[in-house]
């Protein structure tokens, strides 16, 4: 099967475009939301009466820094206006610029769900979220909370504690300082070279 590129009615790419790009939330480069989206997939259906649309099969969304890895992507969008959206995948994964920084972002789950009413970016099934640098949290469940700035982690409920989705797992890396200012700021100096026992 050829792979083809889905042109679709304007509404449904900007409805797919506004409920999973805002997926990436506050870690995502402000630059992003005004780049053009592009969506590939083996097939695409879109309702604009219902303001639905459903991409299957290889879903790439890409929108500047942020892109999006899916076996089926669904959004909608309710009478509000408010955008909502399902990626589902084995896994589902997304990489992203962070605003202000020359790091990327890269997250995996089962399912991410983003809430645009709410803010709310789920992941759910072995969700894991790093950053360059080695910051890394895993569990089964991950929310984050772009409205309040708050994550949330958890493991599966019932888990062997031994198992990936027993516990919640971080790696949290220290900041790099330089060696000098560093310890200037922080009122610290190096002790004397005569301080100390001398061994010989």
């Amino acid at each position: 099967m050829s792979r083809r590129r889905n042109r679709v009615l304007p509404g449904a790419i900007a409805l797919a475009a506004a409920a999973l790009a805002c997926a990436g939330g506050a870690l995502a480069e402000r630059a992003d939301r005004d780049r053009p989206v592009n969506i590939e997939s083996d097939r695409m259906s879109a309702d604009d009466a219902r303001r639905t649309a459903v991409f299957e099969g290889r879903v790439v969304l890409s929108q500047g820094s942020l892109v999006i890895r899916a076996d089926r992507i669904e959004v909608r969008q309710d009478a509000e206006g408010f955008q909502y959206g399902i990626a589902i995948g084995s896994p589902v994964s997304f990489r992203q610029k962070r605003e202000g920084s020359s790091e990327f972002v890269e997250g995996e789950a089962e399912r991410i769900e983003y809430d645009g009413k709410s803010e709310l970016v789920q992941f759910f099934n072995r969700a894991r979220l790093r950053r360059e640098g080695g910051d890394d949290v895993s569990g089964n469940y991950i929310s984050y909370n772009s409205r309040t700035e708050e994550f949330s982690v958890r493991a599966a409920k019932g888990a062997a504690p031994d198992s990936r989705d027993g516990r919640v797992r971080a790696v949290i890396m220290p900041k790099k300082k330089d060696a000098g200012a560093g310890a200037a700021q922080d009122g610290m100096r190096p002790a004397p070279a005569s301080a100390g026992p001398r061994l010989q």
